[in-house]
């Protein structure tokens, strides 16, 4: 075993954090003790050395058997990145093996976590003073504002939305402040003002989300998204093979449908306009900000369809406009309509255009057709630009509105305004359309996506009998009778 393993550490890491009974931390250390005897050279190579494990363990052991190794094994690799083992005594002697004729440490990038954090506390007398905390600090924040900005920069070349940013930024920061927090990187050599990031150190935050922050799949997949710009684009650091990241089980769900009556009990509920945004929610098939960015143009009495701009991965499609909406949607319009020409006689600024097109047609936020179907009340600053203009009504606002009717209508399912999607969906493949067509309509890339629809549809379960009917009838009422008595 390297001299930077403590078992009884580990062993208690295992109890502690994983919450292991004492079977199951045996094991663990048992397959972890295999694995180190097998590939006493894992540090160089820890992606392939896992791949090797496994396929040797498949050879004489079966499928749970060789999961639970692997599982052990990474949860070992974890245990050693996040920096569990900081007590250990014998890193004394490892510290001074890797020291060179100058009494610096020279490291690896493979070892620079580890290391970092097992590092002996110095003397008193050699223990930085509060100044030169300072400077370090004042350093690092340089240093992480610097990335930040470049991680914004990188993704507004790419055309992200607003959403996304805030997202991505969110998680870059989460991610500098972990590698700080757990003393996890150190200054580059020969260059002030600059830290060494590496593999290791995605691995033991994607770790830590999995194991301590009890994330979701979804919650570590984005996380994992949003620092690839930050490696791949802004540090040019090759991560490719995280077999050795402990990730968060992906669990399949079934999306929320209500029935038809609990929608129209929903939708009586609401007052407008927020009932005409929910009935275009589910009689179109609309997300709800692809519901809320609608404009007077997308909307085509015509040939009864409603254009989609810009939706889910910046697709357009085109949707169903049900007959009944027309005649709201036409006495709404004329509504707006004044409330527009009232703007206009005011002067007040227009509504905010995609890209550039404000700035090829300086006139075109304020016409008529480029009007938002739901405008909010106020106008408001383009935080990437400081442009004034009126913005469409905030996600929130609707959330709230449609949250206060589900329980008013006294539904009991754990229903949101995505909900209306998902009945639109499955009420439609009840009523016996095609699932190519649903898929049209949604926006979907994979019809794979719109197949989940298909294990919620009560279409599917007509017809089916519960064996519980085929029950002698005498059989079921006489177990009642007994039971009364």
């Amino acid at each position: 075993m390297p001299s930077y393993y403590n078992k009884s550490d580990f062993m208690r890491f295992l109890i502690e954090k994983c919450h292991f009974d004492n079977k199951k931390t045996k094991w663990a250390c048992y397959w972890v003790e295999r694995f180190e005897q097998l590939f006493p050279e894992w540090e160089q190579d820890r992606e392939h050395a896992i791949e090797a494990y496994g396929d040797l363990l498949c050879k004489k052991k079966s499928d749970i058997v060789v999961n639970w190794a692997l599982q052990s094994v990474r949860v070992f690799m974890m245990y050693l990145d996040i920096g569990q083992n900081k007590e250990n005594p014998s890193i004394d002697q490892n510290e001074t093996d890797l020291k060179g004729e100058t009494g610096k440490a020279t490291l690896t990038n493979s070892s620079i976590a580890t290391i970092t954090l097992q590092a002996p506390i110095p003397p008193s007398s050699s223990l930085p003073t509060q100044t030169q905390l300072s400077d370090t600090n004042a350093a690092w924040n340089s240093y992480s504002a610097q990335r930040m900005q470049q991680v914004r920069e990188v993704i507004r070349l790419k055309h992200r939305s607003l959403r996304t940013e805030k997202a991505y930024l969110a998680w870059t920061h989460r991610f500098l402040n972990f590698v700080w927090s757990k003393k996890l990187v150190q200054e580059a050599k020969g260059k002030k003002g600059d830290y060494i990031i590496t593999a290791d150190h995605l691995r033991a935050f994607l770790s830590y989300l999995a194991l301590e922050a009890h994330v979701s799949a979804a919650t570590q997949e984005q996380a994992l998204n949003a620092l690839l710009v930050l490696f791949r684009t802004i540090l040019h650091v090759d991560i490719e093979g995280l077999s050795s990241v402990l990730r968060a089980k992906k669990r399949k769900r079934l999306p929320v449908v209500l029935s038809r009556n609990e929608v129209a009990a929903l939708l009586a509920s609401l007052r407008q306009p927020y009932r005409l945004m929910a009935c275009l929610m589910y009689g179109c098939g609309l997300r709800l900000e692809e519901c809320l960015s609608l404009r007077v143009k997308d909307i085509d009495f015509d040939h009864d369809s409603i254009e989609v701009r810009s939706g889910k991965g910046g697709k357009d499609r085109l949707t169903v406009l049900p007959e009944v909406l027309k005649g709201d949607l036409r006495a709404y319009l004329a509504e707006l309509r004044q409330a527009w020409e009232q703007a206009r006689r005011r002067d007040l600024p227009g509504v905010f255009l995609p890209e550039a097109l404000a700035r090829k047609y300086p006139s075109l936020s304020k016409e008529w057709s480029w009007y938002w179907l739901f405008s909010a009340r106020s106008p408001c600053a383009n935080t990437r630009t400081g442009e004034i203009g009126y913005w469409h009504v905030h996600p929130s606002v609707i959330q709230k509105k449609i949250k206060e009717a589900i329980l008013q209508a006294g539904i009991t399912k754990m229903a949101s305004a995505h909900t209306l999607r998902h009945s639109f969906a499955t009420h439609l493949l009840e009523d016996g359309y095609d699932i190519r067509t649903i898929q049209e309509l949604l926006g979907h890339s994979n019809v794979q996506t719109t197949m989940i629809y298909t294990h919620v549809a009560i279409k599917n379960r007509r017809g089916v009998c519960s064996p519980l009917e085929h029950l002698q009838g005498g059989t079921l009422s006489g177990q009642r009778s007994s039971l009364r008595r």
